[in-house]
């Protein structure tokens, strides 16, 4: 950080501020003395921010250790970050249901809801059911609304920055909806809407199987497949918010729909939905040949979709989630067809949070926000990027 000459105090404490409460939050009930340590800044200057993020509600006293109690003489004060001066909600909205989970400002997780939702609901009904869902949590754990400081929403579709979604083909009524705009209605906070695949990467590298990799890609093998990607650790959206939508690929001379794949009578199937698939992946792990065609033709164009990102990307590390992260034995065949396609194959593992990736990364991009503004001392000077 480069040294401030001259003149506006306000930023200056501001930056002092954001650098101390991040030295709190990152240490075990410090001292002054360690915070003065840690921070570089003068004793007065720490003691005066200490109090003053005592009176915002973010920073409390923390009790003496024993070791320190037994001693003689007044023990130093010691200070903690408030985890729980504030909540945080990621939400995930999907074809078949809504999931939400409540967590402090440290983002532990308290508590989720979770209901079902029909595929064919309408945009409105749909988001009633996001209302619900939130209602209920905040009544099971008595967390007031007003508590809420950011809000993260994962959704199907290519999401705009302001949270609208340009192309939503997985959920009626979806495309061109404004779904930041009317959840911004029910939030008196933030709310970052972002797609569901993008939501699930961020999830996996913050605790699931990709937390010791920065070059992530994540493939949600549903009924039309999407995927999110780390590039050196930073989600990649591309310039319009399509990037990772390898679903639209057999509309490139490929005719091969998820609906044709995995037909086991040389018709379409329909409706095609995630329970006709399941009855498909169970007739073929009792050995009926014809739905072990169909899984083999869906393995087949799942290589062939997420060969086309590791060429481009050369990640270290393919997530494979979703439903298809269900299949038996899908790893192996996998490895083995993208060490064919692929210069250099990645790692290929599956997902570690299953069906809560979503909402987790949802849920990770709240507490991003609420770092953001309460910790960057970057972000203070320059403004988020």
């Amino acid at each position: 950080m480069g040294r401030l000459t001259g003149g506006d105090p306000s930023l200056l404490r501001r930056i002092n501020s954001a650098v101390v409460l991040h030295a709190l939050r990152a240490a075990d009930s410090p001292t002054l003395t360690d915070l003065v340590q840690v921070t570089g800044l003068s004793r007065p200057t720490v003691e005066g921010v200490v109090e003053g993020l005592i009176e915002t509600g973010l920073v409390a006293e923390a009790a003496a250790d024993e070791s320190e109690a037994r001693r003689q003489g007044r023990p130093a004060r010691r200070f903690r970050f408030r985890a729980e001066a504030g909540h945080l909600l990621g939400i995930e909205i999907g074809p078949h249901r809504v999931t939400a989970l409540l967590s402090d400002l440290g983002g532990q997780v308290q508590e989720s809801a979770q209901r079902p939702v029909d595929e064919r609901a309408r945009a409105d009904e749909r988001l009633d059911r996001v209302r619900a869902v939130v209602a209920e949590l905040l009544r099971r754990t008595g967390v007031p609304r007003r508590s809420l400081r950011a809000v993260g929403v994962g959704s199907p579709g290519i999401v705009e920055a302001d949270g609208t979604v340009r192309l939503g083909t997985a959920l009626p009524g979806w495309t061109g909806l404004p779904l930041g705009e009317r959840l911004r209605r029910s939030f008196r906070c933030p709310v970052l809407v972002e797609n569901d695949a993008n939501a699930a990467v961020v999830a996996e590298h913050w605790k699931g199987a990709a937390t010791g990799s920065d070059d992530v890609v994540f493939v949600l093998a549903g009924l039309s497949p999407g995927a999110g990607a780390l590039i050196g650790g930073r989600l990649h959206r591309g310039f319009g918010g399509a990037a990772g939508e390898i679903g639209a690929l057999h509309l490139l001379g490929r005719d091969v729909t998820p609906e044709k794949l995995l037909s086991t009578t040389g018709k379409p199937l329909h409706p095609l939905d995630e329970a006709q698939v399941a009855e498909v992946f169970a007739l073929a792990r009792e050995g009926d040949l014809r739905a072990q065609d169909a899984m083999d033709r869906f393995l087949q164009r799942l290589v062939h979709d997420v060969a086309a990102l590791v060429l481009a990307l050369d990640p270290e590390l393919v997530v494979i989630g979703g439903w298809a992260a269900g299949l038996a034995g899908i790893l192996d065949p996998l490895r083995d067809e993208l060490a064919r396609y692929c210069l250099r194959p990645p790692q290929v593992t599956l997902s570690a949070l299953g069906e809560a990736a979503v909402a987790t990364g949802a849920l990770r991009l709240a507490l991003d926000h609420v770092e953001g503004e309460l910790f960057a001392v970057e972000g203070t000077m320059t403004g988020r990027r």
